[in-house]
């Protein structure tokens, strides 16, 4: 206790040598760190995810923990990388969204964006992919955007979801992504949204992006991209934005007499498949139907005599293959049907729905098909 005290009437003799009280030094409020403002849209899904115990990595409740506690588990490392807003956008698995809820989705980023460098979207990865080329088409801005989210929840031993929340806001505030337009990051690793796809049910790498390959990587402090998505040849420009703002092609979110999105299905062809579904889908009101085929494409008898009946309604095509990789080119001969190249059924729905939404045009449609729908570089 005496050398305690000794020890206090010291600093106390210092700080008056040299002019300073220790209140008013103790006062002094700590210099603001100069870091990029990175707003977190939380809408659910396992990253938010409550397990029944430390080890069930399977059996918990998705969608229970807030965004804003999320980020506030990661404090203060995360307030050395960025200035970090939270947005609650929802709180479920993401197949319980629906187009209606990836419009609002959108508006809320483009909205933070006017107001942040980045924007970071956590979801569940059952539909991530969806949800990443749905905002890859329609967000306004070439500021990045990154999806992130979790194989295991947040309350599990040897959880993902802490290391990829953290690395997503990294990846943002790093702003090594401007013009990429959105892309998925999950264990550690980056890819881009028209490429990435989800390939196994249970394990953390479970994100590939077939023979394109992961954009790069992130290595604690390094962040190494090996590639760019084909749109950063127009960075800079205006047509680095695709044609679909959903404000201009349907209404605003709040306007209650804004159009609603054309209804477009997928049907899968298999070893001697009905047409009934191709049949349901256009008397059910559906504008476009994507067949997701065998091969190069492929279709069967019954389901071929079927999307000919539809095309005469009006209904437009777009055919992909099955196999997971590879591509189906079509001909413009063909009217009605387009060929989706390397996208994958559930990707070549959005873009066929948003593509429908904003014209009647075929030519056009097959055009963006061929340019928006394809991660070619071109030489012009």
């Amino acid at each position: 206790m005496k050398i305690a005290h000794r020890t206090a009437a010291l600093l106390c003799t210092f700080a008056v040598a040299a002019g300073v009280s220790l209140s008013s030094a103790s006062a002094q409020p700590k210099e603001k760190v100069d870091v990029p403002e990175v707003a977190v849209i939380g809408t659910g899904g396992t990253i938010s995810g409550v397990s029944t115990s430390r080890v069930s990595f399977q059996d918990y409740k998705s969608g229970q923990l807030a965004i804003s506690k999320m980020v506030d588990e990661l404090r203060p490392e995360v307030d050395g990388v960025a200035d970090v807003t939270t947005e609650q956008f929802g709180n479920k698995g993401s197949g319980g969204y629906s187009i209606a809820d990836y419009r609002k989705l959108t508006a809320s980023v483009d909205a933070a964006l006017k107001k942040n460098d980045a924007v970071v979207v956590t979801t569940g990865t059952d539909t991530m992919e969806e949800f990443a080329y749905w905002l890859d088409l329609t967000v306004r801005s070439d500021k990045p955007v990154i999806l992130t989210g979790s194989m295991r929840p947040w309350t599990v031993i040897g959880t993902d979801a802490p290391a990829n929340l953290y690395n997503a806001i990294k990846l943002a505030a790093s702003n090594k992504t401007k013009c990429y337009g959105t892309v998925v990051m999950l264990n550690d690793q980056i890819q881009a949204a028209r490429e990435v796809r989800k390939t196994n049910a249970l394990r953390m790498d479970t994100f590939e992006s077939g023979p394109s390959g992961e954009l790069g990587v992130i290595d604690q402090d390094n962040i190494r991209l090996n590639r760019a998505p084909a749109r950063v040849q127009k960075c800079g420009k205006a047509s680095w934005r695709t044609p679909f703002d959903l404000d201009r092609i349907v209404g605003k979110v709040s306007d209650k007499e804004s159009t609603p999105l054309p209804r477009v299905e997928i049907a899968y062809s298999y070893q001697d498949a009905g047409g009934e579904a191709i049949t349901a889908f256009a008397d059910a009101g559906a504008k476009g139907i994507v067949t997701a085929g065998t091969g190069a494409g492929g279709i069967s008898p019954a389901m071929s005599t079927a999307r000919t009946e539809a095309v005469k309604k009006g209904v437009t095509f777009a055919s992909t293959t099955r196999t997971g990789s590879g591509a189906v080119y079509g001909s413009s001969d063909t009217t009605g049907v387009i060929g989706a190249e390397d996208l994958t059924a559930q990707k070549a729905r959005l873009l066929l729905l948003l593509s429908l939404a904003a014209t009647d045009d075929e030519k056009q449609i097959r055009t963006w098909f061929a340019t928006l729908g394809t991660a070619q570089f071109t030489t012009k």
